[in-house]
């Protein structure tokens, strides 16, 4: 079986020529009038990985966890992440992203599992420190997989569309929460991944992993049944700091701290929780698909832009009026306002910084650095959602409109690294980005 080493000794699939060749196979691809279905479908199936459960309340009464462990089960699946991020740029490479994602389903399957069956803490934590770690590796290998499979002018929208399944997932799960059990709950989220086993048994790996690691008889089939019997193809298929600090930007701008403990903020600000986890799961959905669907029409810097200002405001929102209820002003007004604003938020987050920075990494970073630069950008993220998933209380407790404001001035900080650092990468081959970046 060849190697990548094959590349580096200079043999027929040295790296000039499969990047010459990946680019002239995009070209082609553009001429194509036939519709992508296989790039549909294999994009849905690696993006069932998008499914996650919110905190419940019922897990902590009914196995008596204390705040310090309610903050331990909250933040576990993004410590757990993080050892997905770390080991998933290497698996993905050495295995392919087929069977890396066929692994990462079996992990997140026996997380879920082992929730349901739970009867003491340890159990539960180790339940979802598995799928923390499943999750963590769907993140990277995921967005790589469908940019290495989309046409130029689908990529962005397609890459967007695993957002999409995360936002339409947790909103499921919130909704559905409501009636059912939490163990029921763990059950429905074994559904995703039962899908995600059976596509990937009918979906082709990625011809960009494949010609790099010289199976050229392989990557044709591969390249051939993605694009479809009349595509005229021949072969198909960045930089480390720009998807690092889109990653910091994205979960210290807040994100993790008011998914998990949005209902407890709607209470605290005196507004109804289950309308406004109602409204705040309808934006969620609505807006990313909204996002994806001007993602290649608008472009990344834009979206990213009014997503990041937009977040900054509604945050400021939020903590003025949690300024105003601590100071005894009109609570009404301010339970109305804090509401708004998470709402504000919310919205804008999805538009721009939810999605966004996973396309930008899928596109930026090159083959030969892809599978140790998307660990990075992917571990990034990962601690940093742990860090504030398990810090936000305890910012709360000690100042709830501090922390708000503090959120704010991050993403007004993530506006500006935008402006001056994110290069705009819509309707550009991954080959053109590349030579952007060292240019």
């Amino acid at each position: 079986m060849s190697s990548s080493a094959d590349v580096e000794r200079g043999d027929s699939f040295t790296e000039a020529r499969i990047q010459l060749q990946i680019q002239s196979a995009e070209n082609n691809v553009g001429e194509s009038t036939g519709h992508p279905w296989m790039v549909y479908f294999c994009t849905f199936i690696a993006a069932c990985a998008g499914y996650s459960s919110p905190t419940q309340s019922a897990i902590t009464e009914e196995l008596q966890l204390s705040e310090a462990e309610f903050s331990l089960f909250g933040s576990i699946l993004t410590f757990g992440a993080m050892f997905g991020a770390i080991t998933s740029g290497f698996i993905a490479d050495y295995l392919g992203r087929i069977m890396a994602m066929k692994l990462y389903a079996l992990f997140c399957t026996g997380g879920w599992l082992a929730i349901y069956f739970s009867k003491s803490s340890l159990a539960l934590h180790l339940g979802r420190l598995a799928g923390g770690y499943g999750m963590g590796a769907f993140s990277y290998v995921v967005p790589i997989y469908i940019a290495e499979i989309s046409p130029v002018s689908l990529r962005g929208a397609l890459t967007t569309l695993n957002q999409v399944m995360i936002s339409t997932g947790i909103s499921i799960a919130f909704l559905v929460g409501i009636p059912l059990s939490w163990r029921a709950l763990a059950l429905m989220g074994l559904i995703p991944f039962g899908i995600m086993l059976l596509g990937l048994l009918l979906t082709p790996e990625s011809p960009r992993w494949l010609a790099r690691e010289g199976r050229a008889d392989k990557f044709k089939v591969s390249l051939q049944k993605l694009r479809g019997k009349k595509t005229d193809i021949t072969l198909e298929t960045a930089e480390i700091e720009i998807g690092v600090g889109l990653m910091i930007f994205q979960q210290f701008g807040g994100i993790n701290g008011i998914c998990f403990y949005a209902s407890n903020i709607f209470k605290m600000a005196g507004f109804s929780p289950k309308l406004g986890t109602i409204i705040y799961t309808f934006l969620q959905v609505v807006i990313t698909c909204v996002g994806a669907t001007l993602i290649d029409k608008l472009g990344r810097k834009p979206l990213q832009l009014v997503s990041a200002a937009g977040a900054s405001v509604g945050f400021i929102l939020v903590a003025v009026a949690f300024y105003l209820q601590a100071h005894g002003k009109s609570t009404e007004t301010a339970g109305i306002l804090a509401a708004t604003g998470i709402l504000v938020y919310v919205a804008f987050f999805s538009i721009g910084l939810g999605p966004v920075p996973w396309v930008i990494m899928s596109e930026i970073f090159p083959i030969n650095i892809k599978g140790l630069a998307g660990s990075l950008a992917t571990l990034v993220n990962w601690f940093c959602a742990w860090l504030v998933s398990y810090k936000f209380q305890f910012l709360m407790n000690w100042s709830t409109y501090g922390t708000f404001f503090i959120f704010a001035a991050i993403n007004a900080l993530g506006f500006l690294f935008v402006i001056t650092i994110v290069p705009e990468t819509k309707g550009k081959t991954l080959e053109q980005i590349q030579d952007a970046i060292n240019n």
